[in-house]
């Protein structure tokens, strides 16, 4: 069986941060509005930079996310994906232009 390898943070401040942003963009009482403010500025979900330069996570996120390395920067990307997936069917239905691929 498949089973990821544990890479370490290397910058804990900066990683938090990102990753508590991420965290509260997409918890049950501002999901929602995250993904209406996405579709108001025609960003795909899945298009992790795209979000954070815009402002979306927050406005210091983008600088933070900048200043990881490579590595911690592809763990708050798998963090991102993996947590837009588990969004209610219901809400993904409704903003369906957020989360197509096209």
């Amino acid at each position: 069986m498949y089973e990821q390898a544990t890479i370490a943070v290397e910058n804990q401040s900066g990683f938090g941060a990102v990753k508590s942003a991420i965290d509260d963009s997409f918890s049950n009482g501002k999901v929602s509005e995250f993904l209406k403010s996405l579709e108001r500025s025609k960003l795909r979900i899945r298009h992790f930079e795209e979000v954070a330069a815009a402002g979306k996570l927050g406005p210091q996120i983008s600088e933070a996310y900048k200043s990881l390395g490579d590595g911690d920067q592809g763990m708050i990307r798998e963090h991102y994906l993996s947590t837009l997936e588990k969004v209610d069917p219901a809400l993904r239905q409704k903003y369906l232009k957020v989360y197509a691929y096209y």
